[in-house]
Protein backbone atom coordinates (compact mmCIF):
# COMPACT_ATOMS: atom_id res chain seq x y z
CA UNK A 1 0.00 0.00 0.00
CA UNK A 2 0.84 4.04 -0.38
CA UNK A 3 0.79 6.88 1.70
CA UNK A 4 1.66 10.51 0.98
CA UNK A 5 4.36 12.01 2.22
CA UNK A 6 6.02 15.66 1.83
CA UNK A 7 3.90 15.33 -1.49
CA UNK A 8 5.24 11.50 -2.77
CA UNK A 9 3.95 8.72 -2.87
CA UNK A 10 5.59 6.05 -0.80
CA UNK A 11 5.18 2.47 -0.87
CA UNK A 12 5.06 0.25 2.31
CA UNK A 13 4.86 -3.72 0.92
CA UNK A 14 5.50 -5.39 4.16
CA UNK A 15 6.85 -5.68 7.77
CA UNK A 16 10.10 -8.19 7.91
CA UNK A 17 9.58 -8.99 12.00
CA UNK A 18 12.59 -10.41 14.13
CA UNK A 19 10.92 -12.10 17.22
CA UNK A 20 12.88 -12.73 20.23
CA UNK A 21 14.13 -9.38 21.87
CA UNK A 22 11.98 -7.11 19.29
CA UNK A 23 8.40 -8.34 19.71
CA UNK A 24 8.77 -9.87 22.90
CA UNK A 25 11.04 -9.76 25.62
CA UNK A 26 12.19 -13.68 25.53
CA UNK A 27 15.59 -13.27 25.75
CA UNK A 28 15.33 -13.06 29.58
CA UNK A 29 14.38 -16.44 29.32
CA UNK A 30 17.51 -17.56 27.11
CA UNK A 31 19.90 -16.37 29.52
CA UNK A 32 18.66 -17.97 32.61
CA UNK A 33 18.53 -21.69 30.85
CA UNK A 34 22.20 -20.85 29.75
CA UNK A 35 22.89 -19.59 32.61
CA UNK A 36 21.97 -23.08 34.85
CA UNK A 37 23.22 -25.34 31.99
CA UNK A 38 26.38 -23.96 32.23
CA UNK A 39 26.44 -23.39 35.97
CA UNK A 40 25.68 -27.21 36.33
CA UNK A 41 28.88 -28.19 34.74
CA UNK A 42 31.00 -25.86 37.37
CA UNK A 43 31.44 -23.02 34.93
CA UNK A 44 30.23 -19.05 34.60
CA UNK A 45 27.91 -17.53 32.34
CA UNK A 46 28.33 -13.53 32.01
CA UNK A 47 26.39 -11.04 30.51
CA UNK A 48 28.98 -10.83 27.45
CA UNK A 49 29.10 -14.39 26.86
CA UNK A 50 24.60 -14.41 26.62
CA UNK A 51 25.04 -10.81 24.55
CA UNK A 52 27.76 -12.19 22.29
CA UNK A 53 24.62 -14.80 20.66
CA UNK A 54 22.12 -13.01 21.22
CA UNK A 55 20.32 -12.83 17.47
CA UNK A 56 22.83 -15.98 16.78
CA UNK A 57 22.11 -19.14 15.25
CA UNK A 58 21.04 -22.60 16.80
CA UNK A 59 24.48 -24.15 15.76
CA UNK A 60 26.56 -20.75 16.83
CA UNK A 61 25.08 -20.35 20.27
CA UNK A 62 25.58 -24.51 21.26
CA UNK A 63 29.62 -23.71 20.28
CA UNK A 64 29.38 -21.06 22.59
CA UNK A 65 28.05 -23.32 25.67
CA UNK A 66 30.71 -25.69 24.78
CA UNK A 67 33.59 -23.28 25.19
CA UNK A 68 32.08 -22.08 28.32
CA UNK A 69 32.44 -25.61 30.01
CA UNK A 70 29.12 -27.35 28.60
CA UNK A 71 30.27 -30.90 28.13
CA UNK A 72 27.23 -32.45 26.44
CA UNK A 73 26.40 -32.88 22.43
CA UNK A 74 24.85 -30.62 20.01
CA UNK A 75 21.73 -32.61 19.96
CA UNK A 76 21.25 -32.50 24.06
CA UNK A 77 22.42 -29.14 24.62
CA UNK A 78 19.80 -27.78 21.77
CA UNK A 79 17.36 -30.31 23.42
CA UNK A 80 18.19 -29.14 27.55
CA UNK A 81 17.93 -25.16 26.53
CA UNK A 82 14.83 -25.42 23.94
CA UNK A 83 12.85 -27.45 26.62
CA UNK A 84 13.77 -24.81 29.09
CA UNK A 85 12.76 -22.29 27.34
CA UNK A 86 9.49 -23.58 26.28
CA UNK A 87 8.64 -24.26 29.78
CA UNK A 88 8.99 -20.69 30.75
CA UNK A 89 6.96 -19.32 27.76
CA UNK A 90 4.16 -21.49 28.80
CA UNK A 91 4.13 -19.53 32.03
CA UNK A 92 4.43 -16.12 30.06
CA UNK A 93 5.29 -13.94 27.22
CA UNK A 94 5.98 -9.78 27.67
CA UNK A 95 5.42 -7.57 24.80
CA UNK A 96 8.05 -4.85 23.69
CA UNK A 97 7.02 -1.78 24.25
CA UNK A 98 4.84 -1.07 21.11
CA UNK A 99 5.29 -3.79 19.42
CA UNK A 100 1.89 -5.48 19.61
CA UNK A 101 0.34 -1.65 19.28
CA UNK A 102 2.74 -1.32 16.00
CA UNK A 103 1.84 -4.67 14.76
CA UNK A 104 -1.77 -4.06 15.32
CA UNK A 105 -1.76 -1.05 13.59
CA UNK A 106 -0.07 -2.46 10.28
CA UNK A 107 -2.53 -5.35 9.86
CA UNK A 108 -5.07 -2.67 10.51
CA UNK A 109 -3.16 -1.00 7.56
CA UNK A 110 -3.77 -4.49 5.50
CA UNK A 111 0.69 -4.61 5.58
CA UNK A 112 1.63 -7.83 5.24
CA UNK A 113 4.22 -9.19 8.31
CA UNK A 114 6.15 -11.35 8.41
CA UNK A 115 8.37 -13.50 11.13
CA UNK A 116 12.21 -14.01 10.52
CA UNK A 117 13.91 -15.37 13.37
CA UNK A 118 16.58 -17.87 14.81
CA UNK A 119 14.47 -19.41 17.50
CA UNK A 120 13.22 -23.09 15.79
CA UNK A 121 9.84 -23.54 14.89
CA UNK A 122 8.49 -25.29 17.80
CA UNK A 123 9.74 -22.49 20.10
CA UNK A 124 8.41 -19.96 17.81
CA UNK A 125 4.69 -21.57 17.94
CA UNK A 126 4.67 -21.63 21.59
CA UNK A 127 5.49 -17.42 21.64
CA UNK A 128 2.64 -17.12 18.66
CA UNK A 129 0.12 -18.71 20.79
CA UNK A 130 0.12 -15.67 22.94
CA UNK A 131 -0.68 -13.53 19.40
CA UNK A 132 -3.24 -12.59 17.63
CA UNK A 133 -4.25 -15.53 14.89
CA UNK A 134 -3.13 -14.52 11.12
CA UNK A 135 -0.66 -11.89 12.73
CA UNK A 136 1.99 -13.17 10.15
CA UNK A 137 1.60 -13.69 6.36
CA UNK A 138 4.67 -16.69 7.01
CA UNK A 139 7.41 -17.90 8.94
CA UNK A 140 10.99 -17.98 8.62
CA UNK A 141 12.75 -20.10 11.77
CA UNK A 142 16.56 -21.00 12.49
CA UNK A 143 15.42 -24.57 11.30
CA UNK A 144 14.68 -23.54 7.79
CA UNK A 145 18.04 -21.89 6.84
CA UNK A 146 21.41 -23.65 6.69
CA UNK A 147 22.81 -19.94 7.65
CA UNK A 148 21.88 -17.82 10.57
CA UNK A 149 21.92 -14.33 11.41
CA UNK A 150 24.37 -12.72 10.61
CA UNK A 151 24.12 -13.94 7.27
CA UNK A 152 21.22 -12.49 4.86
CA UNK A 153 19.85 -16.21 3.81
CA UNK A 154 16.32 -16.17 6.60
CA UNK A 155 15.98 -12.36 5.34
CA UNK A 156 16.41 -13.49 1.35
CA UNK A 157 14.34 -16.63 2.17
CA UNK A 158 11.46 -14.82 3.91
CA UNK A 159 11.30 -12.28 0.79
CA UNK A 160 11.45 -15.50 -1.63
CA UNK A 161 8.43 -16.45 -0.25
CA UNK A 162 6.14 -13.56 -0.24
CA UNK A 163 7.30 -12.74 -3.49
CA UNK A 164 5.57 -15.97 -4.79
CA UNK A 165 2.51 -14.63 -3.17
CA UNK A 166 3.46 -10.76 -4.04
CA UNK A 167 5.14 -10.88 -7.23
CA UNK A 168 5.65 -7.47 -7.63
CA UNK A 169 7.40 -6.96 -4.30
CA UNK A 170 10.10 -4.30 -4.22
CA UNK A 171 13.17 -4.68 -1.63
CA UNK A 172 13.11 -1.42 -1.55
CA UNK A 173 9.75 -0.83 -0.07
CA UNK A 174 10.09 -3.77 2.48
CA UNK A 175 11.29 -2.74 6.23
CA UNK A 176 12.90 -4.97 8.40
CA UNK A 177 12.24 -4.21 12.30
CA UNK A 178 15.53 -6.27 14.78
CA UNK A 179 16.88 -5.46 18.26
CA UNK A 180 20.57 -6.69 17.47
CA UNK A 181 23.39 -6.88 15.52
CA UNK A 182 23.55 -9.65 13.96
CA UNK A 183 19.87 -9.28 12.77
CA UNK A 184 20.67 -5.97 11.69
CA UNK A 185 23.76 -6.99 9.76
CA UNK A 186 21.62 -9.78 8.25
CA UNK A 187 18.00 -7.31 7.48
CA UNK A 188 20.75 -4.86 6.06
CA UNK A 189 22.92 -7.61 3.68
CA UNK A 190 19.53 -8.62 2.50
CA UNK A 191 19.09 -5.03 0.90
CA UNK A 192 16.34 -4.10 3.51
CA UNK A 193 15.72 -0.61 4.79
CA UNK A 194 16.17 -1.18 8.57
CA UNK A 195 15.31 -0.53 12.10
CA UNK A 196 16.97 -0.70 14.79
CA UNK A 197 15.47 -1.03 18.31
CA UNK A 198 17.98 -2.07 21.23
CA UNK A 199 17.04 -3.75 23.66
CA UNK A 200 19.63 -5.60 25.98
CA UNK A 201 22.77 -4.09 24.18
CA UNK A 202 23.66 -0.42 21.58
CA UNK A 203 23.56 -0.63 18.35
CA UNK A 204 26.28 1.15 16.48
CA UNK A 205 25.20 3.64 13.48
CA UNK A 206 25.53 1.97 10.12
CA UNK A 207 23.92 3.12 6.64
CA UNK A 208 20.54 1.74 5.79
CA UNK A 209 19.73 1.99 9.31
CA UNK A 210 17.68 3.64 11.45
CA UNK A 211 17.69 3.24 14.92
CA UNK A 212 14.78 3.67 17.74
CA UNK A 213 15.26 4.04 21.24
CA UNK A 214 11.93 1.89 21.20
CA UNK A 215 8.55 1.28 19.47
CA UNK A 216 6.42 2.89 21.92
CA UNK A 217 4.78 5.61 20.08
CA UNK A 218 5.71 4.72 16.63
CA UNK A 219 2.84 4.16 14.18
CA UNK A 220 2.26 2.76 10.23
CA UNK A 221 3.42 6.77 9.57
CA UNK A 222 6.64 6.38 11.03
CA UNK A 223 7.56 3.23 8.79
CA UNK A 224 6.54 5.20 5.59
CA UNK A 225 8.84 8.29 6.89
CA UNK A 226 11.96 5.76 6.77
CA UNK A 227 10.89 3.85 3.21
CA UNK A 228 10.99 7.75 2.34
CA UNK A 229 14.17 8.69 4.02
CA UNK A 230 15.78 5.77 2.47
CA UNK A 231 15.06 7.17 -1.28
CA UNK A 232 13.45 4.17 -2.48
CA UNK A 233 9.89 4.30 -1.38
CA UNK A 234 8.18 5.58 -5.00
CA UNK A 235 5.60 3.62 -5.49
CA UNK A 236 5.53 3.64 -9.23
CA UNK A 237 8.25 1.05 -9.70
CA UNK A 238 10.25 -1.35 -8.20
Amino acid sequence: MAATVRGEEIGLEAVFWDLDGTLVDTERHWTAVQTELVESFGGTWTEAQALSIMGCSQADSIKVLQRAGVRLSDDEIARRVTGGVRDRISESVHWRPGAAELLAGLRAHGVPCVLVTMSHRHIVGDILNHFPADSFELAVTGDMVSQGKPHPEAYETAFRRLERIRPQLSSRRVIAIEDSLPGTRAARAAGLPTIGVPHLAPLPAADGLTIWPTLAGRGVPDLYAVIAASGHGRAEGP
